[in-house]
């Protein structure tokens, strides 16, 4: 199955308009999970409780016609209780793999930072291989595996921040703002009248593709070209961050080559058959925010990291 540039961002309009149905606003939260989607990149969302956001991960997931799985992360939670067991079958003699919710399309990381680092490294094959290893044996998970991971960045009792090897393996960190008024008008006069949970079938939202239509539509990105001009401003913004001043750790070679098949991506998305340097500004904050670490001098400061790596894309000359 192939499939058009004009047919990806079709594809996207559809996927956006039963995400719709269920949830209000958040669209750019929504075009970014797209863009990550097409990647083939992992997602971070950072917002307090009751933004929706492990409804809009399932509204997604039921949008895409994708298998979700959901895991609750817990301070008790065992790296068995995600990726599964072997466990002794008495009637055959063998070992049989009992599988863990991992198995599947989407998975929701409920409150990833709740469980011990311990946990958390579990997923560390999965999000970068696309597969997991048990006992020796390795059993791969589907081409369109995506984590969409969620933190609550209100409380610091009981969590575990992660650490920077799994952080670079999220492609972004998205911020979930409260609504703003309107829209919170909107969400209490939708759901104010409800009983019951909520699920994003019985408002209608019905899988418009499949596993294989989202794999096409990734292919569909090699359509999209990347000039060398373009290359070199990626990789000097990312060099950029190693050399800054308030800066204690920059960003990897995984960054640049995240953020560049990530504009290739939003090129899609809108449209184009080639990136521009506006593609790769308006994905640098959250690609970045999350790898880098401030000094303890800038910390004192009170410097803010998204004002931070705005400067850095300002000041790294871009491709005319």
């Amino acid at each position: 199955m192939t499939m058009t540039l004009d047919q990806v961002r079709s594809l996207a309009d559809a996927i956006r308009a039963e995400i719709a149905k269920a949830i209000v606003g958040q669209q750019d939260i929504v075009d970014m999970l797209l863009v990550a989607l097409l990647s083939e990149g992992h997602v971070l969302l950072e917002g307090p409780p009751g933004t929706a956001k492990t409804f809009l991960a399932n509204a997604f997931a039921t949008a895409l016609g994708l298998d979700f799985g959901r895991i609750q992360f817990t301070p008790d939670l065992l790296p068995g209780d995600i990726l599964g067991s072997n466990l002794f079958n008495f009637q055959t003699s063998q070992f049989t793999l009992t599988r863990g919710p991992i198995f599947c399309d989407l998975l929701l990381a409920d409150e990833i930072n709740r469980t011990p680092p311990k946990t958390q490294a579990a997923l560390l094959e999965a999000m970068q291989e696309r597969r997991i290893t048990l006992d020796g044996e390795t059993y791969p998970l589907p081409d369109s595996f995506m984590v969409v991971a969620t933190q609550n960045p209100i409380e610091n009792q009981g969590v575990y921040p992660l650490p920077e090897a799994q952080l670079d393996r999220f492609l972004f960190k998205l911020l979930v703002p409260y609504p703003a008024e309107e829209e919170e008008a909107r969400i209490v006069a939708t759901y104010g009248q409800r009983s019951g949970p909520q699920r994003p079938a019985d408002l209608g939202v019905a899988a418009v593709t499949n596993g294989a239509g989202i794999s096409a539509a990734s292919a569909a990105l090699g359509q999209v070209t990347v000039a060398d001009d373009i290359t070199g401003y990626v990789v000097r913004l990312i060099r950029a961050t190693r050399d800054h001043a308030e800066l204690t750790v920059g960003a990897s070679p995984r960054a640049a080559v995240l953020l560049s098949g990530a504009a290739r991506a939003r090129a899609a998305l809108e449209g184009r058959d080639y990136v521009i340097p506006d593609d790769v500004k308006a994905l640098a904050v959250p690609v970045l925010r999350h790898r880098l670490t401030l000094s303890p001098a800038a910390e004192i400061e009170g410097r803010d990291m998204e004002a931070l790596v705005a400067e850095l894309v300002e000041s790294t000359e871009a491709p005319r």
